[in-house]
């Protein structure tokens, strides 16, 4: 049992981006914001910010346990992902930002959320300005 070798292989369907180029991932990235950024407060999530020089924008999204369940911290990181995901373009290069969701964030809209997000970030002169 084997592959056919004159068969060709299955497509790979291009990324518009990369993962790993939008979020924070490693320990020591997400402890440099937290050490040495700028915090903001909205009623939906708290926005801490660093400058990271020479590198393009990249947000952590930061859910405790305290937050709730398993279920309602993976759907609140996946509200933000989707939510960074949509407005990546329109952030100014060479910061990191950590998201820190509020529980308020899943009874509120799309909406809310959308204008919310894009406040703080004018509010820390995070947006590309037009």
């Amino acid at each position: 049992m084997g592959h056919d070798k004159s068969t060709p292989p299955c497509p790979v369907i291009p990324k518009t981006y990369k993962r790993d180029d939008i979020f924070l991932r490693s320990h020591r990235d997400i402890q440099a914001v937290k050490d040495h950024g700028r915090r903001i407060s909205t009623a939906l999530f708290n926005l801490l910010t660093c400058k990271m020089a020479y590198t393009p924008s990249r947000v952590g999204i930061v859910v405790g346990r305290r937050f709730g369940n398993a279920v309602r911290r993976n759907r609140a990181k996946r509200v933000f992902s989707e939510l960074v995901r949509d407005s990546y373009s329109e952030l100014v290069s060479g910061s990191g930002i950590l998201v820190f969701p509020k529980r308020d964030v899943l009874l509120s809209s799309r909406t809310d959320l959308l204008q919310a997000w894009k406040t703080a970030l004018a509010r820390m002169r995070l947006l590309r300005p037009d």
